[in-house]
């Protein structure tokens, strides 16, 4: 129990009422038996924060990188997915030491007015992803079924209510779902890239980074769109959070074995995010850019020239399904970020409806207007804004985690080693320089 008392003077308040109390530690972890078998009862919490490294705001930019480039830009998705899983990786952690999700350990440690910021800032930030979401789902029901993108728009407002029954279910049967979606968007890919036939080569030689991405400005253009759209900033938050459904020992080993098991979950689902925005993009290279149509940047344009390029109907139609299954599973981690960030910030108790009904009204009101006034277009640069908006707010979220996990009086024998601090902050500085520059070149550039 040294460790705790070592924590807990570090700390200002004693620790809240946990966030998503519904659902704190009310997962068993096996106390005997094999080590697979404990693994087990800790892989979810890492396929719901995957989801948000695949969701619709990612599609544009991985279909824009690989109808200009070709392959050249798999090495950054690869970097962005790596610097995903350090910062997971260290959410996680804090989680599970401190018993305080991000928003919780922000509130302590700031001022109320930072507090405040960082609250607006993270909700503004959750309510640019939900556009994304509203937006692509709107997107893939107008393309497999014609529905009009306006009606579209409206009926993902009934996503809350999807959530709120799933919630009642069990945290256990989301993580299901979530994973059930996850497998239907990757096996759509797999036949996409058959149907493809991308060149091997090619695609080995774009996992190696080039110096031509430093050097051609449109290119270090969409890398950090790429880097922008992958890393999302409520996903930090959001796994601090939800490591918290396990009944892991609080002891120094139990913590220690919670640690590794969630490190490994989340690393692992990471891995698959990572091939569906690689595939996104080599499929964009391998039909596209091929065929050297390299002004395909818009996620309807994509569905429609598969079908020629492919020569059959299956490409679309499996191109849409994996949006639409992209866009509801974001729905579903979407609103539980929101709900963390309400309560850990603000420690405000809201009833789960209201608050994923706000939630998901700050999206889809400003999604209705622009959609009935400018239509495809409207809704396109809508998704390029969310993105922007994204990258803005990341590096509030990363900073606050790096300090607080490499504070050794916060996190006691668990501090960050120094090999890890340095590597922690270097992840951050990049995300940080390469975040300004893409603002500076959206508003000024």
């Amino acid at each position: 129990m040294e460790i705790d008392s070592v924590e807990a003077e570090a700390w200002r308040n004693e620790t809240q009422l946990p966030s998503l109390p519904e659902v704190y530690r009310s997962m068993r972890v096996p106390k005997k038996g094999t080590w697979f078998r404990k693994f087990l009862a800790f892989v979810g919490p890492g396929y719901l924060v995957a989801v948000g490294y695949m969701d619709p705001g990612n599609w544009a930019t991985d279909i824009a990188g690989g109808s200009l480039f070709g392959y050249t830009l798999l090495s950054v998705i690869l970097l962005s997915n790596l610097m995903a899983m350090l910062l997971q990786a260290l959410a996680g952690k804090l989680g599970i030491v401190t018993g305080r999700d991000l928003a919780q350990a922000c509130r302590d440690h700031y001022s109320k007015p930072v507090s405040v910021v960082l609250w607006l800032l993270c909700e503004l930030a959750i309510a640019a992803c939900d556009l994304a979401e509203v937006i692509g789902s709107a997107i893939a029901l107008n393309l497999l079924f014609g529905i009009p993108l306006l009606y579209g728009v409206i009926i993902t407002a009934l996503d809350v209510l999807v959530v709120l029954l799933l919630q009642n279910k069990g945290f256990r049967f989301i993580e299901s779902l979530v994973i059930v979606l996850m497998i239907t968007i990757g096996g759509c890919f797999v036949t996409e890239m058959v149907l493809s036939k991308p060149e091997i080569g090619g695609i080995a030689r774009g996992f190696i980074p080039s110096a031509e991405i430093i050097t051609n400005p449109m290119m270090l253009y969409i890398a950090i769109g790429i880097l922008g759209a992958t890393v999302m900033p409520h996903n930090l938050y959001l796994h601090s959070s939800i490591v918290q459904t396990r009944q892991f020992d609080r002891t120094y080993e139990g913590k220690k074995q919670a640690i590794r098991f969630a490190t490994w979950d989340s690393s692992i689902a990471l891995f698959f995010a990572l091939f569906i925005n690689a595939a996104i993009l080599i499929l964009s290279a391998a039909t596209f850019h091929r065929a050297g149509m390299t002004d395909i940047a818009e996620i309807e344009d994509a569905y429609h020239m598969l079908t020629p390029l492919l020569g059959t109907a299956v490409g679309s139609v499996l191109f849409g399904v994996a949006l639409l299954a992209s866009g509801q599973n974001s729905t579903l981690t979407g609103t539980l970020a929101g709900q963390i960030v309400m309560e850990g910030f603000l420690n405000i108790r809201l009833p789960g409806w209201l608050r994923r009904l706000i939630t998901r009204m700050i999206a889809i009101i400003p999604a209705v207007i622009v959609t009935a006034i400018a239509g495809e277009s409207g809704t396109a640069k809508l998704l390029i804004l969310s993105q922007v908006i994204l990258s803005l707010q990341l590096s509030f979220a990363v900073i606050p985690l790096v300090m607080f996990t490499n504070d050794k009086k916060k996190m006691g024998r668990f501090a960050n080693k120094s090999w890890l601090k340095v590597l922690s902050w270097v992840v951050a500085g990049i995300i940080a320089v390469l975040n300004a520059y893409l603002l500076f070149q959206t508003f000024w550039g």
